[in-house]
C-alpha cells in the first residue's frame, strides 16, 4: 500500500464529525418514535398503517442516494485534492439531478400509493388508513431530495455542525405541527395520519431555505434559475458514477427488506405493529454505528483525494472496532430495558412479550450491521463501489429475503425467523465486506480515484 500525502489543511478528528451527525441521526429517529407513538395512540391499526407507508417512502427515498452518494464521494476527493472548483461543479449539479429524481418519487408515492401497499400484503383493516397518509407523504419527497443534495454537499465540506443546525430547525417544526394537524386543536380539525405528512412537507420546506442561506454564506455557493433542473454530462458522469452503485446497494436491501415486510402482513395487523415498534426501539442504536460510518465516509474521501491510504486503513480499522464496541453495548442496554420501551408504543402484552425477543435477536442484527455500515461507507469512499453490490445482493435476496419467508412463514416461526434471517444476512455480508477492506483490495480503486483529480492538479 504506497501513501502519497498532499499539501491539505488539518482536518478534524473523526469524532468532531461524528457526534453532529449522531445527533442529527438521533433526531431524525425520534421524529420516527413520535409519529409512531402519535399514531399508535390513534390505534394500534394506525400504527402499521403509519409503518408500511413510511417504510414504502423510505424506499423511493433510497433514489436520491444515486445523486447523495455520488455528491459526497466526488466533493470530498476533490477536496482532498485540492480541485474546490471541481467540488463546487458537482453541488451545483446535484440539485439539478435531485429536483427531476425527487419529482418521480412524488409522482410514484402520489399516482402508486395503492398498488405498492397491495403489493406489500397490507391487512385489509390497515389499507384504507395507509393510502391517503403515503399519498400525502409524496408531497413532501421533493423537498426531500433538494435537502439530502444539499446536506451533502455540507457534509463533504465538513460543516457538519451546520447541517446539524438544519435538522434542529427542521425536526423542532415538524413535531410543533404535527401533534395539532394530528390530533385538532382549537379550530383546527383532527386530519389523522395525513397530518403528520403535512408537518413533514412544511418542516422539508424549511429546511430547504436554511440551506440555501449557508449555502451562499459558507460556501460561496448561489442557486442560479437554470441550476434548479440542468443536468451538466461531464460532472454526473462522476456522481453517477459512484452513486449508481451504492444506490443499488441501498435499494436491493431495502427491496429485500420490504419482502420480509410483506411476510410480516401476512402474520397479520399485530404482528405488522409489533415489527413496527421493535424497529423503532431499534432505530435507537443504528443511529451509533450509522454516525460513525458517515464520518468514515466523508474522512476516507479526502484521505484517497490527498492519496493518504495508509492514514485511511488504519482509520476503518480503528473506527469499526470502536463501533462494535459501541453497538453491541446500547444493543444489550435496549434489550434489557424492552419492556419499558415498548410500552411507550403500546399495552398490548403480546407485543410487548414478542417485542422483547425481537430486540435480543437485534443484538446480534445490530453488530453484524456495523461491518456493513462502517466498512461499506469506507469501500465507497474509494471508489470501490460495485463490490458491495454484487458481494451483497445475493444474500439480501436469498437469506434477508427468501430466509423471511422460509424461517418465518413455512417453518411458523414468525417475527423471529424473520429476525433471525436479518441477522444472518448482516453478518454475512458484514465479514465479506471486511474482508474486502483487510486484504487492501480496494487500493487499485483510490488510486484511479486519485489519478483523475492529478490533470488538475
Amino acid at each position: 500500500m504506497s501513501s502519497a500525502p498532499a499539501a491539505a489543511s488539518p482536518r478534524p478528528h473523526i469524532f468532531a464529525l461524528a457526534w453532529p451527525l449522531l445527533v442529527e441521526l438521533i433526531l431524525a429517529v425520534a421524529i420516527g418514535v413520535v409519529g409512531t407513538s402519535l399514531a399508535a395512540h390513534i390505534s394500534d391499526t394506525a400504527g402499521a398503517a403509519f409503518a408500511i407507508a413510511h417504510q414504502i417512502s423510505v424506499t423511493l427515498f433510497l433514489l436520491f442516494r444515486i445523486v447523495g452518494s455520488g455528491v459526497g464521494v466526488v466533493i470530498t476527493q476533490s477536496l482532498g485534492g485540492g480541485q474546490r472548483a471541481r467540488a463546487d461543479r458537482v453541488a451545483l449539479a446535484s440539485v439539478g439531478a435531485s429536483t427531476w429524481i425527487g419529482a418521480l418519487t412524488a409522482l410514484v408515492a402520489i399516482a402508486g400509493a395503492g398498488p405498492l401497499l397491495r403489493l406489500l400484503q397490507t391487512p385489509a383493516g390497515v389499507y384504507p388508513l395507509a393510502v391517503p397518509f403515503l399519498m400525502t407523504l409524496g408531497a413532501a419527497l421533493l423537498f426531500d431530495a433538494w435537502n439530502a443534495s444539499m446536506a451533502a454537499v455540507m457534509r463533504a465540506h465538513l460543516r457538519t455542525r451546520d447541517t446539524l443546525i438544519v435538522l434542529v430547525a427542521m425536526h423542532s417544526t415538524h413535531v410543533l405541527l404535527a401533534i395539532p394537524l394530528m390530533h385538532g386543536w382549537g379550530p383546527l380539525p383532527a386530519l389523522g395520519l395525513p397530518g403528520f405528512a403535512v408537518a413533514l412537507t412544511v418542516s422539508r420546506a424549511l429546511g430547504l431555505a436554511l440551506h440555501l442561506v449557508l449555502w451562499r454564506r459558507h460556501l460561496g455557493l448561489v442557486m442560479t434559475a437554470p441550476d434548479w433542473w440542468r443536468l451538466p454530462r461531464a460532472e454526473l458522469a462522476e456522481v453517477l458514477h459512484i452513486g449508481i452503485p451504492a444506490a443499488a446497494e441501498n435499494i436491493a436491501w431495502r427491496l429485500s427488506f420490504m419482502a420480509a415486510m410483506a411476510a410480516a402482513g401476512t402474520l397479520g395487523a399485530q404482528a405488522l405493529a409489533t415489527h413496527a415498534y421493535v424497529q423503532q426501539v431499534g432505530n435507537m442504536v443504528i443511529v451509533f454505528s450509522l454516525s460513525t460510518a458517515f464520518a468514515v465516509e466523508i474522512m476516507v474521501g479526502h484521505m484517497v483525494g490527498a492519496g493518504e491510504f495508509g492514514a485511511a486503513h488504519r482509520l476503518v480499522r480503528g473506527a469499526l472496532g470502536r463501533g462494535l464496541v459501541i453497538s453491541g453495548t446500547v444493543s444489550s442496554l435496549v434489550a434489557l430495558g424492552g419492556h419499558w420501551l415498548l410500552g411507550a408504543f403500546t399495552t398490548d402484552p403480546a407485543i410487548i412479550a414478542n417485542g422483547r425477543t425481537l430486540l435480543w435477536i437485534g443484538v446480534l442484527i445490530e453488530l453484524g450491521r456495523t461491518f456493513n455500515l462502517v466498512v461499506i461507507n469506507a469501500l465507497r469512499a474509494t471508489g470501490d463501489v460495485r463490490f458491495p453490490v454484487l458481494a451483497g445482493a445475493a444474500s439480501m435476496a436469498l437469506v434477508l429475503a427468501g430466509g423471511s419467508w422460509v424461517l418465518g412463514i413455512h417453518f411458523g416461526l414468525g417475527l423471529a425467523g424473520l429476525y433471525i434471517a436479518f441477522a444472518a444476512d448482516e453478518w454475512i455480508r458484514g465479514l465479506i465486506m471486511w474482508r474486502r477492506w483487510a486484504v487492501q483490495a480496494w487500493v487499485p480503486h483510490a488510486r484511479a480515484a486519485r489519478r483523475k483529480l492529478r490533470p488538475r492538479g
